[in-house]
């Protein structure tokens, strides 16, 4: 009976994440990137230099337990925390085979314009976050949605928003990325993907427990430690393969506008399928637009609003220009110049053998050795999934609290463990796609919300970009 219905119910989610991925949200999301971008005069080229200024400035991975909320930087890191997951490795990888080299220029532009998005996206959460009788911040989408919409169609908007995000992220977004971590270490190390998910669930509630000030404590010294690791690992896979970096940039540059050159098929498909795949993946690996990460920013204890944007354009930029491109440059350098198995593109026998599952773990392989470049691969997806479920278990956590009150929270943290523990043991292409289809849908009521709100975001960037006259 189970899997009839799984049978029947996969095939209409497909062809709806389908049409709202390439069509509805790449498009609406563009727009609101595009939009922001020309109203603040590009506050992403503006602001930037002063966005790493306060990021990286006074750095310190001892941020200190806060009296309430997180300080600047634990908010950014929680929100990279959830950015930096699974689809920069596997994500980036499948654009990359079905949209050939040219999607990663653009994922570029895509990020570019989501800067300007997220600056909003945090802008706002500050905005219009409230602070309770007893101190605590409460912050993120349903509350600038609420601010945009008064009476019941905002809270129609916020309570699909709410839904959705505990849906998509709270519970089997988590799922997804346990699955990602169990599957990978039986792979690379052969310890049951079960064992993974109790060592999890048993790290995870240690956490959860702790609150927002232990979440932020984690993430502060656990994404600059990540990213270090995958950052030493790409750098040298690149040292190793230097002789092949002019021919890697040029062809992200040449398949961008002559995709049909390395994916076959007409110019015109061609080039939609570059376009969609880099801004799909793009969208959904910085998370820009998608109300994800305001979350975490509202708990920034900051003095303006403007401060905590300039930071969050920064999450973009280390999602998607640092980490989503040193992978790419990886997997193309190593993969499609003219001594890679895919210098004819992905056709023939190799679709047999490769996949956006084992891409990376292929391409770190070359240099590495096939062993030790699953072994690296593996780690580094655990850091990257594992902060991926910290962060989403608090956004969802957020959105059970304002649907639902406090006294709900410790059965949503129950029942995150309950999905956390499942996904090591279970795979199942309809949570996968009810995953995208939730993720998808929580979109809309976003980006509807910072279309109506742009005069207070313009407002914030006037009175503190120091640019707009």
């Amino acid at each position: 009976m189970v899997q009839q219905l799984e049978a029947a119910l996969l095939p209409v989610v497909n062809a709806l994440n389908d049409y709202l991925s390439s069509y509805i949200l790449v498009f609406l999301l563009i727009g609101v990137g595009l939009f922001y971008s020309i109203r603040t005069r590009f506050v992403q080229v503006r602001c930037f230099g002063e966005g790493m200024k306060q990021v990286f400035g006074n750095l310190s991975l001892r941020g200190g337990a806060q009296a309430q909320g997180m300080s600047s930087f634990q908010a950014l890191a929680t929100a990279i925390a959830a950015q930096v997951g699974t689809g920069n490795i596997v994500g980036a990888s499948g654009a990359i085979l079905t949209g050939g080299p040219g999607a990663i220029f653009w994922m570029w532009i895509i990020a570019f314009f989501g800067m300007a998005t997220i600056y909003a996206e945090a802008t706002l959460a500050i905005h219009t976050r409230v602070i309770d009788q007893d101190g605590h911040i409460h912050g993120g989408p349903v509350y600038y949605i609420t601010t945009a919409f008064r009476g019941a169609f905002g809270k129609f908007l916020a309570g699909f928003f709410a839904v959705a995000i505990i849906l998509a992220l709270g519970f089997m977004g988590c799922m997804v990325q346990s699955n990602s971590i169990g599957s990978t270490f039986q792979t690379a190390f052969g310890v049951p993907s079960w064992v993974m998910g109790v060592v999890l669930v048993v790290i995870c509630a240690f956490i959860f427990l702790g609150g927002v000030q232990r979440l932020a404590a984690v993430t502060e010294k656990l994404v600059p430690i990540m990213a270090a690791i995958f950052l030493l690992g790409a750098l040298a896979v690149l040292v190793a393969r230097i002789a092949y970096l002019p021919e890697t940039f040029a062809m992200i540059f040449r398949y961008a506008f002559q995709p049909q050159a390395i994916i076959g098929g007409g110019f015109g498909y061609a080039i939609k399928t570059a376009v969609s795949q880099g801004a799909k993946r793009g969208l959904f690996s910085n998370e820009a637009g998608m109300g994800s990460t305001p979350h975490a920013h509202a708990q920034a204890n900051v003095k303006d609003p403007h401060e905590q944007g300039v930071v969050a354009m920064v999450g973009v930029f280390i999602d998607t220009f640092v980490v989503l491109t040193l992978n790419a440059l990886v997997v193309i350098s190593t993969l499609y110049t003219s001594d890679g198995p895919l210098a004819g593109g992905y056709v023939g026998d190799v679709t047999a053998t490769l996949n956006s599952a084992n891409l990376a773990q292929t391409a770190f392989g070359t240099v590495f050795g096939a062993h030790f470049g699953a072994i690296f691969v593996a780690i580094c997806l655990f850091f990257f999934a594992f902060s991926t479920v910290l962060g989403w278990n608090l956004f969802g956590k957020i959105n059970v609290m304002y649907l639902f009150g406090k006294k709900a929270a410790p059965v949503y943290g129950v029942l995150a463990l309950v999905f956390i523990f499942l996904g090591t043991t279970m795979s199942n292409d309809l949570v996968w796609g009810l995953t995208d289809l939730f993720n998808n849908l929580m979109v809309i009521p976003n980006a509807i919300a910072l279309f109506a709100l742009s005069s207070i975001v313009v407002g914030i960037a006037k009175r503190r970009g120091n640019a707009l006259k």
